[in-house]
C-alpha cells in the first residue's frame, strides 16, 4: 500500500488569465451588515470552479475576511463575481493589499496590471495603499459622510419623481385598507 499525501489548494499560476485584474470596491451592498460598517470587494473570475477556488481561497486564508463568496449566476459575459466582505476599518487597505499579493502569485499577474475602481465610479486608479486610503471610506463616520444614508423618499426628491408615500384614496385603496382593518 502506497502512502501518497494528497494535497488539495491552489497552487502558482493556477488561475493565470482567470482573474480579471480589477479590484471593485463598494460596488455592491453587503449582506453581512451595514454599508457604513462592512466593505464590500468584488474580483470578476472566469468560471465558476475558479471563482470557488478563489472564494476558498480567501476564506480559508484571511480570518479578517467576513464572508466570500461567488455571485449565484453568471454575468452576460459568462464570467462570475466573487464578493469579499470585511469590517471598514483603517488597517483594511493594508489588509486588502496584502491578500492582492497573494492572489497575484496564482494569477501570474503583476500589481501594476491591476486597476482599482470605487463604488459607482467610472474612472480607474492604479491599485496602491494610497489609492484605497485615499479613495474608500475606512471608518462608519467616513462612509456617512461621504456618502449618507437616504431614505426612499429623498432619493425620489433627488431625481424629481414626485413623493407620494400615502397611497390615494379610491374605491381601490379604500377596499385594501377595510380588508388590512385600518379604517
Amino acid at each position: 500500500m502506497s502512502n501518497n499525501n494528497i494535497f488539495e489548494g491552489l497552487e502558482k499560476n493556477d488561475l493565470a488569465r482567470l482573474v480579471h485584474p480589477e479590484l471593485h470596491i463598494d460596488e455592491y451592498k453587503s449582506k453581512m451588515g451595514k454599508d457604513e460598517d462592512i466593505i464590500v470587494v468584488s474580483f470578476k473570475v472566469t468560471g465558476r470552479e475558479p471563482a470557488e477556488d478563489l472564494v476558498n481561497f480567501i476564506e480559508k486564508g484571511y480570518d479578517w475576511v467576513l464572508d466570500a463568496d461567488v455571485s449565484a449566476g453568471e454575468m452576460d459575459d459568462g464570467d462570475f463575481l466573487v464578493f469579499v466582505e470585511c469590517d471598514r476599518e483603517p488597517d483594511v487597505a493594508k489588509k486588502l493589499l496584502d491578500m492582492l499579493n497573494d492572489i497575484l502569485n496564482l494569477t501570474d499577474q503583476k500589481l501594476s496590471d491591476w486597476k482599482l475602481r470605487i463604488r459607482s465610479s467610472s474612472s480607474e486608479l492604479p491599485v496602491s495603499i494610497e489609492n484605497i486610503v485615499a479613495q474608500v471610506p475606512l471608518n462608519s463616520a467616513d462612509y456617512l459622510r461621504r456618502y449618507g444614508t437616504k431614505s426612499i423618499d429623498e432619493m425620489r426628491n433627488a431625481a424629481g419623481i414626485p413623493v407620494t408615500t400615502k397611497a390615494p384614496k379610491n374605491d381601490h385603496t379604500q377596499s385594501i385598507r377595510s380588508l388590512a382593518g385600518i379604517l
